[in-house]
C-alpha cells in the first residue's frame, strides 16, 4: 500500500465518481480505477459500491475513510515537523555560558534574538565555567558554549572568536577608596583578597598569578570561592578585594567599587565553542545568528 493509493481513495470517496476524481487530481480514470482495485485487494474488502450514478462507500469504506484521513493528517504534521527540524526551527538546543559573559552585550543579545526567532526550539541555557563546558562539549552533553579560551582545546571542538575582556579591581565601598581612581596592582600588597581556587580553571589561574607577579603583586588570599557571584558577595561584605572580569560592570553590586588597574593588562578571550561533528540544525541556525549579530556589533 502506497500513499497514492490512499490519496486516490480519498479523491474518489469525496467525489463519488471515478471520472470527477480523475479530473480533480489530474490522473487518468483507468489509472485511478486500477489503483482502487489494488487497494481493495490489499485491504481484503470492498470499499466502494458501484452504481449507475457513480460510486458510494460501503460501511467498511466509510470506516476506512475516517482512519485514512487521521493517518494522512498525522503524516502531514510529521512531514512539516521534520522539515522545520531540518531548518533549525524545531527541536532542542543546549548552550553553556560563563555567567559573567551573560550580563551585557553579545551573549544576552543572541539569546534574546534566538528565543524570539526560533520559538519552537527548546533552548536550555546552562551556566558553567569554561573547563566544565569543554568537558561537556566533548562528551556530547552540550551543543555549544560561550567559554574563555586559555587552554588548548580538543581537536574535535571548533571555536568562533568573539571578543576580549579585561579585568577590574573590585573593592568594598567601606574601604573608602575614591570612585573612578586608577589603581596600581602593587597597592593590593598585604590587602586581603578573595580569589577562586586553582582547580576551577588552572590555565586562567596561572595566567592571573603570573601577571600579578610581573606587576609586583603577591596576592594575600584570605578566601577562595568558585564563582564570581560568590566573590563579589564577599567583597560586598568587606572580606577583601578581588580581581574580576570587566563583564561584571553589567551587574555591579551597590557595596562594591569597580576600579581600573593601570598595570594589569590581562586579556580574557571570549569564544563560542561547539563540537565540529555536531549535526543539530538548531545549532547551525544559532551559529548563523551569532555570526550575524557579532558582525553588526563590530561594524
Amino acid at each position: 500500500m502506497e500513499l497514492r493509493h490512499l490519496r486516490y481513495f480519498i479523491a474518489v470517496a469525496e467525489s463519488q465518481s471515478f471520472r470527477v476524481a480523475s479530473e480533480r487530481i489530474h490522473v487518468t480514470q483507468p489509472a485511478i480505477t486500477r489503483q482502487i482495485q489494488d487497494l481493495e485487494a490489499e485491504v481484503g474488502v470492498l470499499l466502494f459500491q458501484r452504481t449507475t450514478a457513480g460510486v458510494v462507500l460501503t460501511p467498511a469504506g466509510e470506516l476506512f475513510l475516517r482512519e485514512v484521513r487521521v493517518a494522512l493528517s498525522v503524516l502531514t504534521a510529521a512531514t512539516r515537523s521534520a522539515k522545520r527540524v531540518a531548518a533549525g526551527l524545531e527541536g532542542s538546543l543546549r548552550i553553556g555560558f560563563v555567567e559573567n559573559s551573560g550580563w551585557e552585550g553579545l551573549v544576552p543579545d543572541v539569546f534574546a534574538r534566538y528565543q524570539a526567532q526560533a520559538q519552537d526550539i527548546h533552548l536550555e541555557l546552562l551556566p558553567m565555567n569554561s573547563p566544565e563546558q569543554v568537558e561537556s562539549l566533548a562528551a556530547g552533553r552540550l551543543d555549544g558554549g560561550f567559554i574563555y579560551t586559555f587552554d588548548e582545546l580538543p581537536t574535535e571542538i571548533s571555536t568562533i572568536p568573539l571578543m576580549h575582556r579585561s579585568v577590574l579591581l573590585a573593592v568594598p565601598r567601606q574601604w573608602g577608596w575614591p570612585d573612578n581612581r586608577t589603581v596600581c596592582a602593587n597597592e593590593l600588597n598585604d590587602k586581603p583578597v578573595i580569589a577562586f581556587p586553582r582547580y576551577t580553571y588552572p590555565a586562567y589561574h596561572d595566567y592571573l598569578i603570573q601577571a600579578c607577579r610581573e606587576a609586583g603583586l603577591t596576592l594575600n588570599v584570605v578566601q577562595e570561592v568558585t564563582t564570581e557571584a560568590a566573590i563579589l558577595s564577599l567583597v560586598s561584605a568587606g572580606i577583601g578585594a578581588a580581581i574580576v572580569n570587566a563583564g561584571n560592570l553589567g551587574r555591579q553590586p551597590v557595596r562594591v567599587q569597580l576600579l581600573e588597574l593601570s598595570d594589569l593588562p590581562l586579556v580574557i578571550p571570549l569564544a563560542f565553542a561547539y563540537p565540529r561533528q555536531n549535526q543539530n540544525p538548531a545549532l547551525a541556525r544559532f551559529i548563523l545568528m551569532l555570526k550575524s549579530l557579532h558582525a553588526e556589533m563590530i561594524d
